[in-house]
């Protein structure tokens, strides 16, 4: 059987946003081009050690981390303004806000133009995201990470993901998307040779995607 593909060796950098719930956004940048790893977890408060049923002030987020030769800092910012609610008018809760924590001068100023553009589009809707530094991250329970692949049981076993490689693990950061029907037949189809799996596990995943592409973000 093949090993999966759990370590990329690339340099990469990284992205942090709160998008509501951490579910959705972790499988839709799983799957997004240039993306090597995804982890969700807590930010942007005060409170020590937070849990999912004691967040305290936290946020949940998700963490990227992704090749910036691959991928730019502005276009993962596309993807985060097109793919969650961002308006005041929704008065979401804090642990479901829309956040932007930079991790450089440059994500700052990338981030704040980002949401001026964005602002000028939407005309009387006041855009309700904070753009914060980077702080700690207290990662989110295991249970919590990669929580579409979780719910394929057979293959999640095979794929022999400890509690760390839930968090840094590649190639479950992949299938944790198209096992949400994101990504696509084609794109899975050019890279799932490249991802260390079996015969058997391609199969399954791919049968999955023909059956249910096109899915959507929704925790």
């Amino acid at each position: 059987m093949a090993q999966p593909l759990h370590h990329v060796d690339t340099p990469f950098e990284k992205a942090t946003f709160g998008m509501g719930c951490y579910w959705g956004a972790e499988s839709l940048f799983g799957v997004t081009r240039g993306v090597l790893r995804t982890c969700v977890g807590y930010a942007a408060g005060t409170t020590e050690s937070p849990k999912s049923k004691q967040l305290g002030d936290h946020v949940e987020v998700i963490e990227i981390q992704y090749d910036p030769t691959v991928i730019t800092y502005s276009e993962l910012l596309e993807i985060f303004w097109k793919n969650h609610e961002y308006r005041a008018s929704a008065r979401l809760k804090r642990e479901y806000m829309t956040l932007i924590m930079y991790h450089s001068e440059d994500q700052r100023r990338l981030a704040e133009a980002s949401k001026i553009k964005r602002q000028a589009e939407e005309a009387d809707e006041l855009i309700a995201t904070e753009i914060v530094p980077e702080g700690p991250l207290y990662p989110a329970e295991n249970h919590n990470q990669k929580y579409r692949l979780q719910g394929h049981v057979d293959l999640f076993d095979e794929l022999g993901l400890t509690p760390e490689l839930l968090r840094t693990s590649h190639v479950a950061a992949r299938l944790n998307g198209y096992l949400a029907g994101l990504g696509g037949l084609k794109q899975f189809e050019l890279e799932a040779n490249k991802l260390g799996l079996s015969e058997k596990q391609i199969q399954y995943v791919r049968n999955f995607l023909i059956q249910n592409e096109g899915g959507g973000l929704s925790c």
